[in-house]
């Protein structure tokens, strides 16, 4: 899927280890020159050096119009264009050591702070770059949001995250239908199990709190979630989400927009 000449502008694409990185790193080896915007602290020139083509890495809220109107500008200054749009940036949460339950009914209250910061860094991200990054992009060009498993049914113990990722999901059908005019389409992927920063501090949490886990390796822990959780018995790869973005984005999927498809080793099931 030639991707020559093409610009992809990735958002939470800051770490080596990240789903963003790993889009990026697709898009790259298929010819693509990859923009790279993440927040401060993240290690965006590292992760640029790491590509296989041409690629810069950019600081900025994907939460922020603003912020993003002026990546997207300078990476207009840098390339003359942008076609491709990857709407990743997100955190999983809430975390288990900022928020212990204490209610009747576990897991169902999250506090304001908490709920309201998982649905900006999850649900404002995706809508605040798609609306500064898209009336800048080509006419035919391709947005591509992230979402979750966690968006395709009930998660009783992360209720802000989940309704934050459906909303993503609600989101693509939507702006699939107001892009359309511009034949820009929107289209979802749902990641499942993926060995990254948030499952690595979220087996560290586990193990804190939970003596079953006490004892074992975060990587163990997460290699037995992923056995009771994933049919296809195999956790996912950042390169596995990669490899459906580019599909995307590509010629050979000119007539799909809206569609919303799960990576996630049949746990969506």
């Amino acid at each position: 899927m030639d991707m020559d000449g093409k610009v992809v502008l990735v958002t939470g694409a800051g770490f080596p280890n990240g789903i963003g990185a790993g889009i990026a790193h697709c898009f790259s080896k298929e010819g693509a020159a990859v923009v790279l915007v993440d927040l401060e602290g993240a290690p965006l020139d590292e992760t640029a050096a790491g590509m296989p083509g041409e690629a810069i890495g950019l600081t900025a809220d994907a939460a922020s119009q603003k912020a993003m109107t002026e990546a997207a500008n300078r990476a207009m200054e840098q390339y003359g264009h942008i076609d491709v749009l990857v709407n990743n940036a997100g955190v999983v949460g809430p975390d288990p050591m900022q928020e212990m339950p204490t209610e009747d009914i576990p897991g169902a209250t999250v506090a304001d702070q908490l709920w309201d910061k998982s649905l900006t860094a999850n649900l404002h991200t995706t809508y605040a770059s798609s609306i500064a990054v898209v009336p800048k992009m080509v006419d035919k060009g391709s947005v591509v949001n992230i979402a979750s498993v966690a968006a395709l049914g009930p998660q009783p113990g992360q209720p802000a995250y989940g309704a934050a990722k459906a909303g993503v999901v609600h989101l693509t059908k939507t702006h699939a239908i107001q892009f359309a005019p511009r034949r820009i389409r929107v289209n979802c992927i749902c990641p499942g199990l993926l060995w990254t920063r948030a499952w690595e501090m979220g087996t560290a949490n586990m193990k804190r709190n939970n003596p079953e886990y006490r004892d074992k390796a975060q990587r163990e822990i997460f290699e037995q979630i992923v056995a009771q959780t994933t049919p296809l018995g195999a956790e996912q790869t950042p390169e596995d989400i990669g490899h459906l973005a580019v599909f995307f984005s590509s010629d050979k999927a000119r007539m799909i927009t809206g569609a919303v498809v799960a990576v996630g080793g049949g746990m969506e099931l």
